[in-house]
């Protein structure tokens, strides 16, 4: 998510990593939410509540934190950058961004998908200056799309997993594609806070050009993987 609001800056030394500048409160966040986020998906990837508890009485370290790397990777990686999206975006119309993590919804997460519940709203970006609405939009708009490039990126992995080349693969990629489709159909959700609701408010059309084809695919995969 992005928000434009006014953004306290971060204390402590900060980091330019690609022309970006990141401040020491902004690293920090962004490597809490990754992890906190991935634990959580790993927890509802192994099915939440009872079946967690029983893999950790018969001692399956193994299996969990396997489904902790995959998360890191799947999951993980579609959270980190479709915020870095927003702050790419943001940076390039002349705003100050920075990503800012909601401890409370992170620790949300993981009770939620402990108990076989998913939920995620990790933080937002927040970015400040002038700045018109579409380009407001648009910022709004490089999440999803990040993410619905990242499932294109794992799709290649599912086919080879389909095609019997590695269990591994098969796992990360319908991870991969699964993650990224949903996050970016929800987000496109034009409610609350959510990016949808800043891009339709910039622009219907291009609101609708996103959201419907998001939603199609993740409906598409569920149904699919349903059956």
């Amino acid at each position: 998510m992005s928000r434009a609001t006014p953004d306290r800056s971060g204390r402590g030394p900060g980091r330019s990593v690609g022309g970006l500048s990141f401040s020491g409160r902004e690293i920090r966040d962004l490597a809490l939410a990754w992890i906190a986020l991935s634990v959580a998906f790993a927890l509802f990837f192994a099915g939440g509540g009872t079946t967690v508890i029983d893999s950790l009485a018969a001692g399956a370290f193994g299996s969990l934190g396997g489904l902790f790397v995959v998360s890191l990777v799947t999951a993980g990686v579609a959270f980190l950058l479709h915020e870095l999206a927003h702050k790419v975006v943001a940076v390039r119309f002349g705003q100050r961004a920075a990503f800012r993590a909601d401890y409370g919804m992170l620790f949300l997460a993981v009770v939620a998908a402990s108990a076989g519940f998913l939920f995620a709203a990790p933080g937002a970006v927040h970015h400040r200056g002038r700045i018109t609405q579409r380009e407001n939009g648009l910022i709004a708009l490089a999440g999803p799309v990040v993410n619905l490039v990242l499932a294109a990126v794992f799709a290649p992995l599912l086919a080879l997993g389909l095609a019997g080349v590695s269990s591994l693969l098969l796992t990360v990629g319908t991870y991969g594609v699964a993650v990224n489709l949903l996050l970016a159909a929800f987000n496109l959700v034009p409610f609350g806070p959510l990016d949808g609701a800043t891009v339709r408010e910039w622009s219907t059309p291009v609101w609708l050009a996103a959201f419907l084809p998001s939603a199609a695919l993740a409906v598409g995969f569920a149904v699919t993987l349903l059956f």
